[in-house]
């Protein structure tokens, strides 16, 4: 290849997209020239990318042609249809969606654990993880490697954001309506009633409250986000047998998604010798120090790349396993720093094969 290579942002306009954006901006430059794209709507805005502002394209398949590398964040069916098309015209697309993460064809990679599989990708595609599991896994992978994972009980707290821009101007508007009335909330039904039909992408009031459901029903009573943290994780790891259960919990915060974990491993852990792996782990950042009033919260993650893991303490009733509490910004390692870290690593590939 002849000089850097051309990079694509599709979904340059959403919510992660404006973040692939920034950190395009503040990273090493590998690219050559960057193009965004975007829906018709968006076509002929400017976003700032790289310390210039670039005029958003629409999304056709003349504006994929010459692309070396096109990092998609769009919805799932978007994905599906143009990703194919980007491959067609010579990109190697990498995804942010959910539409092929578990295709066997397609690597679902993390670089600080699996980039070994960035290279056999038959489709054309690599994939990115979704952002709840790109936080819990990045502490859980190191531990693996050194324990032998058995077993994860996860109960994830997450923000927002993750539904979208829709999803943070739902809780916006419905902490305003509540925010004047000190009494809501000591009454069955009263926040509803505040909030009225301000629902948004949720089932039911953010303000004041906390959701037990994210996505949508899967089988026998779990729900799709759930099943995400499974699937993703086995796949990951490269533990297709790994025992996982999951209640994913919506909680108002705007930007951070957290999860308690219960990991079980194949030998007695010790709670220092587990707290020096983290430590020394790739995109980890130990915070833990309870008596101090330290531990890893999303108010402090948020903005910043690596997931912040803490209040790590061994199982009181089996010495084989460990608790610890984890969160990250979803927007960042969650979806756009993993997309980039992924993207940068095939530039490499392109540049010196």
């Amino acid at each position: 290849m002849a000089g850097l290579p051309t990079l694509a942002v599709v979904g340059a306009t959403g919510a992660v997209g404006t973040v692939l954006c920034e950190l395009l901006t503040g990273r090493r430059n590998v690219w050559g020239e960057i193009r965004l794209l975007a829906s018709e709507r968006s076509a002929g805005r400017k976003v700032r990318c790289r310390g210039e502002d670039l005029t958003v394209q629409a999304l056709t398949e003349e504006a994929l042609d010459g692309v070396d590398v096109a990092m998609f964040d769009v919805p799932d069916e978007v994905a599906a249809h143009w990703a194919p098309i980007a491959v067609r015209r010579g990109a190697v697309v990498v995804d942010n969606s959910g539409a092929f993460r578990m295709d066997p064809h397609v690597p679902l990679v993390v670089p600080e654990i699996n980039p070994e599989q960035l290279r056999d990708r038959p489709r054309g595609i690599v994939a990115n993880g979704n952002c709840t599991t790109l936080a819990m896994i990045i502490a859980v992978a190191p531990l693996h490697r050194e324990y032998g994972l058995r077993e994860l009980v996860l109960a994830s707290y997450q923000a927002v954001s993750g539904a979208g821009q829709a999803g943070a101007d739902t809780l916006h508007d419905q902490l305003t309506k509540v925010a004047g009335d000190r009494a809501l909330g000591s009454r069955a039904g009263d926040v509803r009633q505040a909030v009225g039909d301000d629902l948004g992408p949720f089932p039911a009031p953010l303000a004041l409250n906390v959701v037990p459901w994210t996505g949508l029903l899967a089988d026998e009573g779990w729900s799709s986000e759930e099943m995400k943290l499974r699937d993703e994780s086995r796949k990951i790891l490269g533990l297709p047998d790994l025992k996982v259960s999951a209640t994913c919990v919506r909680v108002p915060v705007v930007t951070g998604h957290s999860v308690a974990v219960h990991a079980v491993f194949a030998t007695e852990i010790d709670t220092d010798g587990a707290r020096e792996v983290l430590r020394n782990a790739p995109g980890v950042i130990v915070v833990d120090d309870p008596a101090a009033g330290e531990f890893p919260m999303p108010i402090d993650a948020v903005g910043t790349d690596p997931s912040w893991v803490g209040r790590i303490r061994r199982a009181l009733d089996d010495p084989r396993a460990l608790d610890f509490f984890v969160t990250g910004d979803n927007l960042r390692k969650g979806a756009a720093l993993n997309t980039t870290q992924i993207a940068e690593l095939i530039a490499k590939d392109l540049t010196h094969p």
